[in-house]
C-alpha cells in the first residue's frame, strides 16, 4: 500500500506553480521592449521606466506582504496577488498612452507580483518545513526560472505571429488560472490540518499576536537597519537584482537585438538561462543545508562578475559555442543567492522576524534591479550600445563577494552544565 505523502509536499506544490503562474510578467518585458517601440514610438528609457516602476513596487511590497500574511493568511494575499498580476497584463492590451504603460506595467503587476516575491516561498518554507528546509526553498526559488522557461517562448513566438497583445493576455490567464488551485488546497499551518510541519518533533511553539501589518514591516525595518549585517546583505542583494532581473532580465533580448539576433532566438537564450537557474538554485539550497552562507554567497557574485566581463564580446547574429556556455554558467548562478540569503537573515534575525527582514533585503534587491534596468536603458540612448552596463554590473558584483564574507552571525549558545549538587555522606 502507498504511503500518502505528508501535506507539507502538497502545500509546496502548489506554491511552486503559484511561482510560476506570477513569473509570467517577468518574461514579458524583455520580449515586448521591441514591440512596443515599433508600434507606439517608445524609446527604451520610456519601456525601462515602466519596468523600473515595476520592479521597485515588486521589491518595497515584500515586506508589507510578508506582514499580510502572517496577519490575513497566505491563501487570501496569494490569490488577490494572481489576480491584480491578471489585471495588469490584461489592460495592457486597450493602452494607448505612456503613463498606462506604466500603470499596467509598473502600478498592478508591481504589487501583484512583489506580493508573490520571495517572502512568499520563505513563509511557506518556514512555516510547513523543519526538514530539508534549505532544499525545498532552493525549489521554490527556482519556480520563478521555470516561469522564464515556460513563458518565454511561448510568449516570443505570439508576439511574433499574432502580436504583443496576445503575449499579455496568455499571461493574464496563466495568472488567473492558479487562483482556483491557492483557494482550494493551499493550507495557512500544518497545525490547520492536524500535523507537525514536516520533520519536527513537537508542535510549533504559539506564535505571539501580530499587530498592524505596516507596524509589523516598519518595526522589522528599524531592527534591521541597527544591524550591520542587515546592510551587507541588502547591499549585496541589491547587486544580484541589479546584475539578474534589472540588466540581463530585461535588456538581453534587446540588447542581442541589437546585433541581428532575432528575438525568438534570444528568447529562447534566455530561457535556457531559466533551465540552469532551476539545478542551479535546487544545488544552492541543498549546499545550504551544509556549506557556510557567507562562502557561497562570496563564491556566487564572484563568479557572476567574472562572466559578465564576456558577455558583450559574446554577442552575435547566431548563436556560438561560446554564448551557450554563458548562458549556462549564468543560469546556474542565476538566484542560486536567495537560498544562503534566507537562511542568513533567519540565523541572524530569528525565523519569524527574520522573514519579514528578508522582505527588505528583498526590497534592496529589486530597488537594485529596477536601478540598472532604468540606467542601462540610458546607456543605450546614449551611447549605442550595452558594454558599460555589463561592465559596470561585473565591478559591483565583486564587490558583492567582499561584502558577503564579511558577515558576521550570532555564535550558538552553548548551555553551561548545572554544578553538581553535593550528596549527603551517609552515615
Amino acid at each position: 500500500m502507498l504511503r500518502r505523502p505528508h501535506r507539507a509536499w502538497i502545500v509546496a506544490a502548489v506554491a511552486f506553480v503559484a511561482l510560476i503562474g506570477a513569473a509570467g510578467f517577468r518574461a514579458a518585458p524583455g520580449v515586448l521592449m521591441v514591440p512596443l517601440q515599433d508600434e507606439f514610438g517608445w524609446s527604451r528609457v520610456t519601456t525601462s521606466l515602466a519596468v523600473s516602476v515595476n520592479l521597485i513596487l515588486y521589491g518595497l511590497t515584500a515586506p508589507f506582504a510578508a506582514a499580510l500574511m502572517e496577519r490575513f493568511g497566505v491563501r487570501r494575499i496569494t490569490a488577490l496577488a494572481l489576480t491584480l498580476v491578471a489585471a495588469g497584463s490584461g489592460l495592457t492590451v486597450f493602452m494607448n498612452a505612456s503613463w498606462q504603460l506604466v500603470v499596467c506595467w509598473g502600478l498592478l503587476i508591481g504589487l501583484g507580483t512583489g506580493s508573490m516575491a520571495m517572502v512568499f516561498a520563505a513563509t511557506v518554507v518556514g512555516r510547513w518545513f523543519v526538514r530539508h528546509r534549505g532544499l525545498v526553498l532552493g525549489v521554490l526559488t527556482a519556480g520563478g526560472a521555470t516561469g522564464q522557461l515556460v513563458f518565454l517562448p511561448l510568449l516570443a513566438w505570439l508576439a511574433d505571429r499574432h502580436g504583443w497583445r496576445s503575449a499579455s493576455l496568455a499571461v493574464a490567464l496563466a495568472a488567473l488560472a492558479v487562483v482556483p488551485l491557492v483557494l482550494l488546497v493551499m493550507r495557512e499551518r500544518p497545525a490547520d490540518v492536524g500535523l507537525l510541519p514536516y520533520g519536527a518533533t513537537e508542535p510549533e511553539p504559539e506564535q505571539p499576536a501580530r499587530g498592524n501589518a505596516a507596524q509589523v514591516a516598519l518595526s522589522a525595518l528599524r531592527t534591521g537597519m541597527r544591524s550591520k549585517a542587515f546592510w551587507l546583505l541588502a547591499g549585496g542583494f541589491f547587486i544580484c537584482g541589479a546584475s539578474t532581473n534589472g540588466l540581463v532580465g530585461t535588456h538581453f533580448i534587446p540588447a542581442a537585438h541589437d546585433h541581428h539576433m532575432p528575438e525568438t532566438t534570444a528568447a529562447s537564450l534566455l530561457a535556457l538561462v531559466g533551465v540552469f537557474d532551476i539545478a542551479g538554485t535546487v544545488a544552492s539550497g541543498w549546499l545550504t543545508d551544509r556549506v557556510d552562507s557567507r562562502k557561497l554567497l562570496a563564491w556566487y557574485y564572484g563568479l557572476r562578475g567574472l562572466s559578465l566581463l564576456t558577455l558583450p564580446v559574446l554577442f552575435g547574429a547566431s548563436v556560438e559555442p561560446s554564448m551557450l556556455v554563458f548562458v549556462i554558467f549564468y543560469g546556474l548562478d542565476w538566484v542560486a543567492t536567495v537560498p544562503p540569503t534566507i537562511a542568513l537573515s533567519r540565523e541572524v534575525f530569528g525565523p519569524v522576524q527574520g522573514t519579514v527582514i528578508f522582505g527588505w533585503i528583498f526590497a534592496a534587491h529589486q530597488l537594485g534591479a529596477a536601478a540598472a534596468a532604468a540606467v542601462a536603458g540610458l546607456i543605450r540612448t546614449e551611447l549605442g550600445t550595452y558594454t558599460m552596463a555589463w561592465w559596470g554590473a561585473a565591478v559591483l558584483c565583486l564587490f558583492a563577494a567582499a561584502m558577503s564574507m564579511t558577515i558576521r552571525t550570532p555564535r550558538p549558545t552553548v548551555p553551561h552544565p548545572e554544578p553538581e549538587r553535593e550528596r549527603p555522606v551517609a552515615t
